[in-house]
């Protein structure tokens, strides 16, 4: 819309607290615990440093590359997450927003749109698993996600339930129903516009989940959902490479931090791995992803695609991890505050600022083409990086 452009990813975050209310913006803005590993990966990306050439720079450079079979014309792409009621359309849009930036779309199996609908909205659309029922349920699931036409499957393992908040965890209603709906009208009017929308829309948040049932059944609302999720064992790495063995496509393994595990997930048939601490939100003091994925990538990155997930909020952010060896990013935040500040347009935006940014970053350095960047390209302080477990 116009008049809706914002020029950083730090104004979408300022118009989504403005528009939002309060407990549906404390849910995006939370991490665990204190918070450590939440600041950190924002914190860490700020102590790689740039020195920058002024002369010979290109003039055309080259963003695109492929991620998981799908050829997408820049390094970032959309990470999963949970019910997304701050837009009407909600994985839709940003689905869309998505194949219209030239990327792919990563679905959540606690979406709150189905994985039928956002697949007609992007083809390039990776299904997001969590460990939730028995092996048959599982594998129905993927078959499910298969059929309508999913790239490939992400596996998400890092997840310990850890979600105490020191500042107060965020009031998430089971489900929006009028009783519901008049306890947080006081919320809505000091929002009004965010209410606007949705009524315009002609609906409120679903907080059901269609992509967990596998049969005729009806979809279990969110909590419904977490907890099958808590009660469900967690998974061994015979469980994953079972889980490998049902999907023929690419197939990422998400929340890696630790090299022991990287390889672990090479040797059950990973394709990709994603470098990821839940965006801040499992085990605090979990150190950023960017300070453990040098040594990640050296370990396996000739083997499986690297991607890496939290604290990317500019396309420098993006430079410095695909300088690190990351093969793309996976935004989460940064989509859905550009989805609260505008909608589908917001998270175009969003996108749209962190081309702009990585290409002024490979300018910058000299560097025709994201393949071209290298850990030489950045000055590393000592007592950067982690070196997590071999």
């Amino acid at each position: 819309m116009a008049g809706q452009w914002f020029e950083s990813v730090a104004e979408a975050h300022r118009r989504a607290k403005k528009e939002l209310p309060k407990s549906v913006y404390g849910a995006l803005v939370a991490g665990s615990e204190a918070g450590a590993t939440l600041e950190d990966n924002m914190a860490a990306f700020r102590e790689l440093q740039f020195l920058p050439h002024v002369c010979d720079l290109p003039f055309e450079k080259d963003l695109s590359t492929t991620v998981m079979g799908q050829d997408i014309s820049m390094p970032v792409i959309i990470s999963p997450t949970g019910v997304q009621a701050v837009d009407p359309e909600g994985e839709v849009a940003v689905a869309r927003a998505a194949k219209n930036a030239g990327t792919a779309m990563g679905l959540s199996s606690f979406a709150s749109r189905s994985v039928e609908d956002v697949l007609e909205a992007n083809e390039k659309t990776f299904f997001q698993m969590y460990w939730v029922g028995d092996r048959e349920t599982l594998a129905a699931r993927a078959e499910r996600a298969k059929k309508a036409g999913a790239k490939g499957l992400i596996v998400t393992l890092d997840w310990s339930f850890s979600h105490g908040r020191d500042w107060g965890s965020p009031a998430i209603p089971e489900k929006m129903d009028l009783k519901t709906m008049i306890k947080y009208i006081p919320e809505g009017v000091t929002r009004p516009r965010w209410g606007l929308r949705m009524l315009r829309a002609g609906k409120v948040p679903d907080l059901t989940v269609p992509n967990i049932p596998v049969g005729g059944e009806d979809p279990p609302t969110f909590f419904g959902a977490y907890g099958q999720w808590m009660f469900t064992p967690p998974p061994t790495w015979a469980d994953v490479a079972w889980l490998r063995e049902q999907w023929d496509g690419p197939f990422c393994v998400k929340g890696i931090t630790r090299i022991d595990d990287a390889k672990r997930a090479v040797d059950a048939g990973a394709t990709a791995i994603q470098v990821s601490n839940h965006g801040g939100n499992n085990l605090d003091s979990t150190p950023a992803p960017i300070r453990v994925l040098p040594g990640i990538v050296e370990a396996v990155g000739r083997e499986v695609e690297v991607i890496l997930d939290g604290g990317v909020r500019r396309g420098s952010d993006v430079v410095k991890a695909l300088a690190l060896g990351a093969r793309a990013v996976a935004i989460g935040r940064a989509y859905l505050w550009g989805l609260a500040a505008n909608g589908q347009p917001g998270v175009e935006n969003v996108f749209e600022i962190l081309r702009s940014g990585i290409g002024s970053g490979l300018m910058g350095l000299g560097k025709s083409s994201v393949h071209d960047l290298a850990p030489e390209d950045l000055i590393i302080p000592p007592n950067f990086t982690r070196q997590a477990v071999s």
